[in-house]
């Protein structure tokens, strides 16, 4: 079933979660214990990442296919960075016959140590969601939002257009990078009713776990820290160590999803990392 369907149907906010693919074989086993675990979460779909260049294809495809095979509505990734459209029709068909039904359209970053390419079929994201709405009438897609422009984006306003762009394309639904500041999701919200559009955006949430993990995400996706949370969160581990910024951070992250619950968030999508009892907690304490 398209996840868009899925949205339109539930009658309360929802949880979404997102993994990513063991790097290791020997990891799967724990890993699929973790996805038991989350499963009394009852996510309303689940996503799994891709990686850049598409360099773990057939990890996201077996993953997804035994998230599908447990019950799970999988969305894997998909970037299109440097890609064919015979290879990703491929991967499409791929999924289908695996059961999964939904996509999430990226442009997604290319290998390392190589230039995004300038020529070919696919150079934004927007012109994947075109390709799979004419290949496959009935995928559900997905697409990427920026609360904070990207870090290639001008202006506030460029991103937007961007957004939205890609949203008129085919998209059925946005989920958001993550952010720490609420304003930023309820402007990225408005500017797309300002230009007409409906379409259901789900907020990223991620719990911040350290500062060497904030700092890596900030400087990936362009995101910015409030101050006030900052010096919060260094007060914390001043006085408390790593453990007490873990906890500053869930908590934070708690009335963050509450936040954005009362703004009107139609759900809420974690950044897993692949660890339950994170996740759980934080099911628990945003009672939602």
């Amino acid at each position: 079933m398209r996840i868009r369907d899925l949205i339109d149907k539930v009658s309360k906010p929802f949880f979404s979660l997102e993994f990513f693919p063991p790097s290791e074989d020997a990891q799967l086993p724990t890993f699929f214990s973790t996805v038991e675990q989350l499963k009394s979460m009852a996510p309303l779909f689940v996503s799994v990442t891709y990686g850049a260049g598409g360099r773990r294809q057939r990890d996201t495809l077996a993953v997804a296919g035994e998230l599908a095979r447990r019950g799970l509505t999988c969305m894997p990734h998909l970037t299109c960075v440097g890609a064919e459209p015979e290879g990703i029709t491929h991967f499409l068909g791929k999924l289908r016959q695996t059961g999964v039904d939904n996509v999430l359209a990226l442009r997604g970053d290319p290998p390392v140590g190589q230039e995004y390419p300038t020529t070919g079929r696919f150079r934004h994201a927007g012109d994947l969601v075109a390709f799979i709405r004419d290949r496959m009438p009935d995928m559900g897609i997905g697409v990427a939002a920026y609360p904070a422009p990207h870090p290639e984006s001008a202006s506030f306003a460029e991103d937007r257009e961007y957004t939205a762009q890609k949203i008129r394309a085919g998209a059925d639904f946005a989920i958001s990078q993550l952010f720490f500041d609420v304003r930023e999701y309820e402007d990225l919200v408005a500017s797309l009713r300002i230009r007409g559009i409906q379409t259901p955006v789900i907020p990223g949430i991620l719990p911040i776990q350290s500062f060497d993990s904030l700092r890596r995400v900030l400087s990936l996706c362009g995101a910015n820290i409030p101050g006030k949370l900052y010096l919060e969160l260094e007060q914390a581990r001043d006085q408390g160590g790593e453990e007490a910024l873990r906890e500053a951070g869930l908590a934070f992250a708690v009335r963050q999803i509450r936040r954005l619950l009362d703004v009107g968030a139609p759900g809420i999508h974690l950044y897993t990392l692949n660890k339950s009892e994170l996740c759980l907690r934080i099911a628990a304490e945003a009672n939602l």
